[in-house]
Parts: structure tokens; C-alpha cells; sequence
């Protein structure tokens, strides 16, 4: 499991590194002293666990998360105790106050640990492009195929998904149904939107290293730089 500590306090990144040292299925590939910093580190090294201070010079931990395309797990450390109930608005996976007890951090990374097998465990109950779903929007409703889903986008609090000349509205959000579908065939492009793999219709490169998906039927997909990385592995040999 590839950590990152990101603290403003260096030694703060310090205890917390020796801390980890216990701990063999963890490997600190990296640490940030602030926003910045991690912003760049977590989209190049792309850690399986971020150790995320709050408060930090310029931009906090908060902020940071919400610059970010894809977030790792998140696991707050922090010197002070009314940011909890705020911390797990963001879904992170524990709340470490300073300074950081042993059993304390070994119970977060159990956290961790439990969640990615059971994501492992979840991918054979994950929908594929063979299931059929009901959806319904007002007082229209379809029995649709996920093969002939194209795209979902997010619209306020909604989803939309397009099927031939439809695009009903359903009350569930994208990481939701990001976490039901077949990632072999459902492809998260960028905050917005999510595609289907078997509707793309050519690629072209785009700014700054990442990609623009033509789909058919018409939709143009700009796939964030994050994800077009994943994209390419997902789509290699």
C-alpha cells in the first residue's frame, strides 16, 4: 500500500514516518509540506492512502481535497478535534488526532485494508453491460439495457443517462454508480461524467497530456489528466 504524509510540520512528517515503519504492507513513497505540494505528488505517484494535516499554510486539507480529480483513501491528521464531524463529510476513512498513538493509526490502516478487499470482493457483484435497470423520471419509465447507456452526466443533485433519443434524470450520484457498474466497461472520465467503453467512437490527444473522447451519437468527452493515465493503462496490453 503506497502512503503519502502530507503535514506542514516536518517533524510531524517525521514521527509519523517512523510510526509507519511498523507497519509492512505500508511504504511511504513521499511526503508534502502543503497543498501544493501534495496536489502534484498525489497526481504523479498516485498513493493508495494519503496521512492529509488540516491546517496548513495557504490552502488546507479540505481545499486540497476538492482540486482533486481522483481522491486516494484519506486518513486526517490533525492536532485539533472540531474538524471530525466535517472530516467524514469528505469520506475519509478515519480521523487521527495529534499526537498520533500507535494502536490508534493501526486500527485506521485496518480501515483502509478492509475496504480495498471488500472493494475486491464488490467487482463480482458490480453490474454489467448485460443487466437491464428500471429507471423512471416523472412520469415516463424505461426497462434499459446497460449496453445501450452511453453516457451518464452529472446534472444537480442527479444523474442523467443517455440511451438512443432518451436522457432521464435518476436521483443517484455519479460515484454511486460508478461504485454498481463494470469498470471494464464503464469508464469514469472526469468529475462529470462516465462513459461506456463500447460506445467510443475515435480518441484524439488534447491539452496538457490528456484526451478528448468522440462518442457515438455525438457527445464530446474531455478526459481529465488523471484519468487519461488510467485510461491507457486500462486500454494497454
Amino acid at each position: 500500500m503506497k502512503a503519502l504524509v502530507v503535514d506542514d510540520s516536518r517533524l510531524a512528517r517525521s514521527e509519523l514516518k517512523r510510526l509507519l515503519k511498523e507497519f509492512d504492507h505500508v511504504a511511504v513513497i513521499g511526503e508534502a509540506a502543503n497543498a501544493m505540494e501534495a496536489k502534484e505528488k498525489i497526481e504523479n505517484d498516485k498513493p493508495d492512502l494519503v496521512f492529509l494535516d488540516i491546517q496548513m499554510p495557504g490552502k488546507n486539507g479540505f481545499e486540497l481535497l476538492e482540486e482533486l480529480e481522483f481522491i486516494p483513501d484519506i486518513i486526517f491528521t490533525t492536532a485539533y478535534n472540531e474538524y471530525a464531524i466535517k472530516a467524514f463529510e469528505y469520506n475519509a476513512l478515519d480521523y487521527l488526532q495529534k499526537p498520533i498513538q500507535k494502536d490508534r493509526l493501526a486500527g485506521a490502516i485496518n480501515k483502509v485494508a478492509e475496504k480495498k478487499e471488500k472493494s475486491e470482493l464488490s467487482l463480482e457483484d458490480r453490474m454489467t453491460e448485460n443487466d437491464q435497470v428500471f429507471v423512471k423520471d416523472g412520469e415516463k419509465c424505461w426497462f434499459v439495457r446497460l449496453s445501450n447507456v452511453r453516457l451518464f452526466e452529472v446534472d444537480g443533485n442527479y444523474t442523467k443517462l443517455y440511451f438512443e433519443e432518451e436522457k432521464p434524470m435518476i436521483p443517484r450520484t455519479l460515484n454511486y454508480l460508478e461504485s454498481r457498474l463494470d469498470p471494464k466497461t464503464f469508464f469514469r472520465a472526469n468529475r462529470q461524467q462516465m462513459i461506456n467503453l463500447r460506445w467510443v467512437d475515435r480518441i484524439e490527444p488534447w491539452f496538457s497530456g490528456s484526451i478528448k473522447i468522440y462518442m457515438k451519437g455525438g457527445h464530446e468527452v474531455d478526459v481529465s489528466r488523471r484519468q487519461t493515465q488510467r485510461f491507457k493503462d486500462l486500454m494497454s496490453f
